[in-house]
This record gives C-alpha cells, structure tokens and sequence, in this order.
C-alpha cells in the first residue's frame, strides 16, 4: 500500500483507490487524480486488489482502477469484490462486466453490437466461410491479451484461429470471435467516457484509439498493449447509441461512477458497441481538460450519496 499524504483526521473521508501489485503507485494516468482528491480533502490510499494485509472495510469509499492482473483469476478477482463494503463500481457490477458475454445480453436488449460467436470450453469449432477478417479472443480479457486478427482467406491464419481457440478450451476459457469491422483501420475506434454527477452518469469526454490488432496471436509482454490514443469529438449518433448502451445495463447505470463505452463504426458506417468497460478501464483522463477534477468530483458524490 502507498498512502499519498498524511494519516487522515476524524471525520475525513478515507478512499482507497486500487490496484495491481505490477502497478503498486498506479498507472500514470490514474496518478492525475491524485492532486485533486487531495486538494478536495480526501486522504487517498492506493491498494493492491490481492493483498491481504488491506482493511477494505477501513474505507468510505473504494475505487476499482487498474487490477490488470485479473483476468486468469477472474473468479478469485470477483469473490474479493463480494467482500468489499463500499466498492465502485460495486461487485454486482464487476461479475457482470468481466465476462464479455454481456455483449449477447446488450445486443438482446437492442443495442447495436458487433456480431459475436461464443465457444464454450471443450467445443469443436471450425472458422466461417473463407472471407473477411476476423478477431479471436477470450471472454474475459483486459489489455487486449490473448487476442488475435486472422484473415480466413489465407489457410495458415485459418489453422492459426483454430489453434488459438483450441488454446483457449484447453486453459478452460470461453472464446469469442467477431468479424473485423475494417473502419477501425481509418477512422479508429472511440471510447466515450462517462463520470457520476449528482443527477446520474454525465458525458465527461472521447477518445480516439488507434487500430491495434495487425495479425494473430503471438502473446504481448506486460500488462497491456502499447495505444496510439488521442483526443476526440463524439457525433450525435456516437452519444445516442452510448446512451442507449447504458440504459440497457441490466445493473443499473444509476450506480456506476464511471463507465467507458467503445464504438467502431459498422459496415454502414453507423456506430456499433465492441465493448462497454465498467470494471477497470482506462479513463484517459489526461487527455480531456477538467477530465480528474470531474473524477474527483464524481469520487465526492459517492461518498456523500451512496448509491
């Protein structure tokens, strides 16, 4: 654990925000929100997710961030949100988001959604027609690991798709495959950020992230990969199909403080969801004027009106 500043005095609210131990002082962008909940009052303790020596109940407010080491532990990750009191987003929240097949839930529930197949560990699976590109890549996941882009017209990334979803099954893990949507290569994909307000989750800010995916599978060192990322104007039609994501959530968006809602324009070019990040995304707060002030205050209306 790392405390920021000084020990707190009575009646100060405590905030613990969280951790990985590879990210024991945060990922940089986290770090912006730092000065501002100090400079609110709020004495902030950055805190590994697995550590065991953390009193979570020790905390008025607790803040998932950048727990990136999850996702071959995803079960023992979502017991230990159970067990903390005051979680943001609370633990409902996490066991729903960390497994991508919420998506099938969205796309039900009338969200425009990128097509998505399933492959549950120990079933057969052959790729699609031999046309287009496709992504494999595990149903739960965070930094883009394990995660791949195959051409199924050329044979060798057919047998490359299947040997990746074959490599799945046999860790236990559910497989996820989904065309590629080729707009991403030109126009990118957008993250549109959302912080709690007093009257619910406000639009705070966009960012465009550059195309990532150049091939199969070959493993990515680290946490996480490297991202082109910039500042981003959201059209009309980004923010409708954003807002309408979020009203679908099944645990209430009502609850959240902060969701991040990924859209990549579809073969129509009209937007489509590829993710909708409730867990532990990045915010990008570095790259939006006010973006960790806004967070503090979004922090601040947790702690004074607990959802």
């Amino acid at each position: 654990m790392t405390e920021h500043h000084h020990q707190p005095t009575r009646g100060e609210p405590r905030v613990a925000i969280v951790t990985c131990a590879e990210l024991s002082d945060l990922d940089p962008d986290d770090r912006l929100l730092l000065a501002p909940l100090t400079g609110r009052g709020v004495p902030v303790t950055v805190a590994v997710w697995d550590d065991p020596a953390v009193d979570w109940a020790a905390y008025d407010l607790v803040v998932i961030r950048s727990p990136w080491d999850y996702a071959l532990r995803r079960d023992e990750f979502v017991a230990w949100a159970d067990t903390v009191p005051r979680l943001v987003n609370p633990a409902d929240v996490v066991r729903w988001n960390t497994d991508k097949r919420y998506l099938g839930e969205l796309s039900a529930a009338g969200v425009p959604t990128v097509p998505t197949g399933w492959v549950l560990p120990g079933e057969s699976w052959e790729p699609p027609a031999p046309h287009g590109e496709y992504v494999v890549k595990p149903a739960v996941s965070a930094g883009s690991q394990d995660t791949g882009r195959y051409d199924l017209a050329d044979p060798g990334h057919r047998e490359l798709a299947a040997a990746h979803v074959r490599r799945l099954s046999l860790a236990g893990r559910v497989a996820m495959v989904q065309p590629y949507l080729t707009a991403v290569d030109t126009a990118g994909e957008t993250a549109l950020l959302y912080l709690a307000g007093p009257d619910g989750l406000r639009f705070s800010h966009a960012i465009r992230k550059g195309p990532m995916l150049t091939g199969p599978d070959v493993g990515v060192d680290g946490l996480y990969k490297a991202e082109d990322i910039s500042a981003r104007t959201a059209t009309p039609d980004q923010l409708a199909v954003a807002e309408r994501t979020l009203a679908a959530v099944p645990v209430g968006s009502e609850r959240l403080l902060y969701a991040r809602v990924d859209l990549i324009p579809g073969p129509d070019g009209s937007p489509v969801l590829v993710e909708l990040e409730l867990t532990e995304p990045s915010l990008f707060l570095g790259y939006a004027d006010g973006a960790p002030d806004r967070l503090a205050d979004a922090i601040l209306t947790h702690l004074h009106h607990p959802h």
